[in-house]
């Protein structure tokens, strides 16, 4: 997402350990590249969070920030702070009793107490507490629960009363305003007369109605530009269903597949060091379990399994760590990843901002016509006006949802 914030900016991101080439196809591999990068480090995380499970499951402490009201001794267990626990208990009972949370901190801080971090409590100290269940003794990590993990400060009857009346005191929700629709094409649309970018504009007519555009920024500011604002809707509908068929072009399709394919940089040395080690020491597991299986077992051959076993999973997150740093594709992935997007919901702002931040390099709008630029090598298509203002005609009688089907459906529009 940033690095798409940044090129619309006008900044281009340039990474020191992959290389890829400044070619128009670069800005797809580019693109995928960091698609695949999310997977493995989804998969990375699923390794870290077993692990963190398996704390949980034994009432390990996982790391982050530490709970008031409790130490971890060397084995990573909860014990009772008898410094702290005890002002933990204070705040229950106080605010079950009727205080509020304002003058229970304020007591607090006048009478020196820090918090986990050592220093003065903030305001949702009191608020942070009252709601922990970890002082229940109950101990959870995303959906493993393990209630009588350790000793708890307060008792269910004191917590419950103390939720009551948070719940009763809580406030409504605010209500946000409603995100207007982004103009997506920004940084990547021109003026044909004068070269200057385009910008978004709107305006409301007299029946309270908003409607939006694209404005020549010369024009905008009356320089040296006769360029007429375009329909926001019309354009970008236009753009984003000749972008749908394009990649439904099979022959043009496999060409960007290979061109992405060879524009990989090898595969790390490293990752193909911690492959290769992987095998052998599955190959060495098997071996010994097959020796463990014909009774051939002694104390040694057990640690040894043991150390194996620890390595393999060593290794495995390690490949995760490293897969993420160079991921390489097969043509198989790439070709994969690219028809994904011919199922591109048009309506969806997100995906239909995807779709032009891939496969868009610009558009230019002039009197007659647009001319659309892909990522790729000769990508260029031009479109007349008035084989756009056609369908626009079509528009209100066309009540289908099906935008592929249709060769340049208008989503919506004043």
């Amino acid at each position: 997402h940033y690095k798409s914030v940044l090129r619309k900016n006008g900044v281009r991101v340039i990474s020191a350990k992959e290389t890829i080439s400044d070619g128009p196809e670069g800005i797809i591999l580019e693109s995928m590249l960091e698609g695949y990068a999310e997977y493995y480090s989804a998969e990375l995380s699923q390794k870290i969070i077993r692990g963190m499970t398996e704390n949980a499951l034994n009432a390990k402490f996982n790391g982050g920030c530490k709970t008031f009201g409790y130490i971890i001794d060397e084995n990573k267990h909860f014990q009772i702070d008898p410094t702290n626990a005890p002002i933990v208990k204070e705040i229950f009972t106080r605010y079950a009793d009727g205080e509020g949370t304002k003058s229970i901190l304020n007591s607090l801080k006048a009478s020196g107490i820090k918090n986990s971090h050592g220093k003065i409590p903030g305001y949702n100290f009191i608020t942070t507490i009252l709601k922990n269940r970890r002082y229940l003794g109950e101990y959870r990590f995303k959906d493993t629960v393990v209630e009588n993990a350790f000793e708890p400060i307060v008792s269910q009857e004191l917590f419950d009363k103390c939720q009551k009346r948070l719940e009763a005191n809580k406030k409504k929700p605010a209500h946000f305003k409603k995100v207007e629709d982004k103009y997506i094409l920004t940084g990547k649309i021109f003026c044909g007369l004068c070269g200057n970018s385009m910008i978004g504009v709107s305006g409301t007519s007299k029946t309270g109605t908003k409607h939006r555009y694209y404005c020549c920024r010369n024009a905008k500011n009356k320089k040296s530009c006769s360029k007429k604002r375009i329909k926001k809707d019309l354009l970008e509908s236009t753009v984003l269903v000749s972008t749908l068929e394009m990649l439904k072009d099979k022959k043009l399709i496999k060409k960007i597949v290979n061109t992405c394919f060879n524009m990989q940089s090898n595969t790390s040395s490293v990752l193909k060091s911690m492959e290769n080690r992987l095998k052998q020491i599955e190959k060495e597991i098997s071996n010994m379990i097959a020796a463990i299986k014909q009774g051939i077992i002694t104390e040694s051959t057990k640690t040894e399994l043991s150390s194996l076993e620890a390595e393999k999973n060593g290794l495995q997150t390690s490949i995760a760590r490293e897969q993420i740093k160079h991921p390489v594709l097969t043509k198989e992935q790439i070709e994969f990843w690219i028809g994904r997007f011919q199922n591109t919901d048009i309506t969806d702002q997100i995906q239909k901002q995807k779709l032009i931040d891939v496969f868009i390099n610009s558009v230019y709008v002039y009197e007659d016509k647009i001319i659309i630029t892909f990522n790729y090598k000769d990508g260029e298509k031009s479109i007349d006006f008035s084989d756009i203002e056609k369908i626009a005609k079509k528009k209100n009688s066309d009540n289908s949802n099906d935008y592929q089907s249709s060769p340049l459906k208008v989503n919506g529009g004043p």
